[in-house]
């Protein structure tokens, strides 16, 4: 097979080429008691016609290939210590360990319901990697007990469809995930047809989808993590920032490494990192006349970005400086407390 249709991908279409004719085609019954009245049709020239057949064909025996591929394999119980992650991680982790220790407790009071999906090592002998399933499988890892698996034999391109399948039916990557798993199989060299079926995606939201991944390093977007909540548009948003001022990686990154940042949850995460790319606006310089109760003017402060200026007159100097001295740490209180920093 080498052709594929640009628009829908193989899973989404899988259900449309299942379903029998309804048009009075070929395939669809005919009532012998009274003639066949043929439809009017559009004009399309024979080369179409005959593409848009191979193409539906082709379709047809990608969508069978694939659903068998994910759904045969031998059942086995594997030792999970002779099991490696999927080599294309689609996931980042939660935000909370809840579920996976609901998942991990259930698992050893009932034991594993569900296989795993697992493919023969390609480079290493008596190894395997996960297709899907990597929850349960680390819940056996950290029990202690052989893990449930169906076995297969699958390439790279087949792997990344396999996963896209288990994911099209949970529909629960966040679409930075879906970003960075097509960034780390275009890394592998995965070609872009089957990165779309992966993600069941067309070409344009795979561009999108690599402009921000091409943009955003790595290390920057597993420090705000999945952020269910956070959408295409601000995702681009946050790329466009950074793409037009480099140096807002630097901001995001201090911004993110604080403490108080990464104990919040990861859409909370990605808007303090927002917020981060936002230049700081320049404060124009100000002065301000310090008078006595009795309107004298005494001396003035001056303020500018990053600095703060007090000049006082020789009168009122040693003893104006002697107040400010005593002052200024309830003041840097009042100042934090309002702030809310610590």
């Amino acid at each position: 097979m080498n052709k594929r249709p640009t628009g829908k991908s193989i899973l989404q279409n899988f259900g449309a080429f299942s379903e029998p004719a309804a048009d009075g085609g070929a395939d669809a019954p005919v009532d012998g008691n009274k003639p066949s009245v043929p439809q009017p049709l559009p004009r399309v020239g024979a080369g179409v016609i005959g593409a848009t057949q191979r193409s539906l064909s082709e379709l047809r025996e990608e969508r069978d290939r694939l659903r068998a591929m994910v759904d045969s394999g031998g059942g086995a119980e594997l030792d999970p210590m002779l099991i490696d992650p999927s080599p294309f991680p689609d996931r980042l982790p939660d935000d909370s360990s809840a579920d996976f220790e609901s998942l991990k407790a259930l698992i050893s009071e009932e034991g594993q319901k569900v296989p795993i999906q697992v493919r023969r090592h390609p480079s290493v002998e008596g190894r395997y990697q996960v297709v899907y399933g990597h929850r349960r499988w680390r819940a056996a890892l950290e029990l202690g007990v052989k893990v449930k698996a169906t076995i297969l034999d699958l390439s790279d391109s087949e792997l990344v469809v396999a996963q896209g399948i288990e994911n099209a039916a949970r529909q629960d990557l966040s679409w930075i995930e879906r970003s960075l798993f097509a960034w780390r199989m275009d890394q592998a060299g995965i070609k872009s047809r089957d990165i779309r079926a992966a993600l069941s995606i067309d070409d344009p939201e795979l561009a999108r989808l690599r402009a921000v991944a091409k943009v955003l390093p790595t290390d920057v977007i597993e420090a705000i993590g999945r952020a269910p909540k956070v959408g295409r548009p601000r995702w681009i948003a946050l790329a466009s920032a950074v793409e037009e001022d480099k140096a807002a990686l630097s901001r995001i990154r201090e911004t993110l490494s604080a403490d108080k940042v990464l104990e919040r949850p990861s859409d909370e995460r990605f808007k303090s990192a927002l917020a981060a790319v936002k230049k700081p606006v320049e404060r124009a310089r100000s002065e301000l006349e310090l008078k006595s109760p009795k309107g004298k003017v005494v001396g003035k402060a001056t303020f500018s970005a990053g600095d703060v200026k007090f000049s006082v007159s020789s009168g009122h100097a040693e003893a104006f400086g002697a107040f400010l001295e005593e002052e200024l740490p309830g003041l840097m209180e009042r100042f934090f407390a309002r702030e809310g920093d610590e």
